[in-house]
């Protein structure tokens, strides 16, 4: 059995798990989720634990993998997931309009983004993205997105960047 596969997920309270065939889903305070669960690997719901068992050896992988996202959507509903972007260069700013991130990047028009479905967009300051949902995977997707319209470059550092990220530096042309 694998190390991960065999670590209990603890149930915070007000987080429910429902095992029916072939999916596992997860209700708590910040939303639901749910996943397929594949055939082979057993899910058990005993004192406020769940626990993952792979019946053939072929799925024990598979039952790692399935714990870590089992996990993954018990902190979701529980604490739920955050990326902050940051905002760097002249005349660079965000700003929601209703559900709508508007951004200024410098380009000649503004970029609308909308909020898909289960995720919140909030700008705390004008150079200051968050990026808030119940799913890791959806909240991860939305602030690489965002990003993507202006990646940081690397002579001036200019550009959408994640707050915890560190931009690698390139020295300009010399005479």
């Amino acid at each position: 059995m694998s190390r991960v596969a065999k670590k209990p997920i603890a149930l915070p309270k007000g987080v429910e798990l429902n095992i029916q065939p072939g999916s596992v889903s997860v209700k708590g305070p910040k939303g639901a989720l749910s996943i397929d669960k594949p055939e082979g690997i057993e899910v058990k719901v005993e004192d406020g634990q769940a626990q993952l068992a792979a019946a053939d050896p072929a799925d024990v992988p598979l039952a790692g993998t399935l714990r870590s996202i089992v996990a993954n959507m018990v902190k979701g509903v529980s604490e739920g997931f955050e990326r902050k972007l940051e905002l760097v260069g002249v005349g660079y700013r965000a700003a929601m309009q209703g559900k709508d991130l508007n951004l200024s990047l410098g380009f000649s028009h503004p970029v609308l983004f909308k909020a898909p479905e289960g995720i919140t967009i909030t700008t705390p300051t004008q150079t200051e993205v968050v990026v808030s949902g119940a799913d890791k995977q959806r909240v991860g997707e939305v602030a690489a997105k965002i990003r993507a319209f202006r990646p940081p470059e690397p002579y001036k550092g200019k550009g959408v960047k994640y707050s915890d990220e560190t931009i690698i530096r390139k020295e300009a042309k010399k005479a």
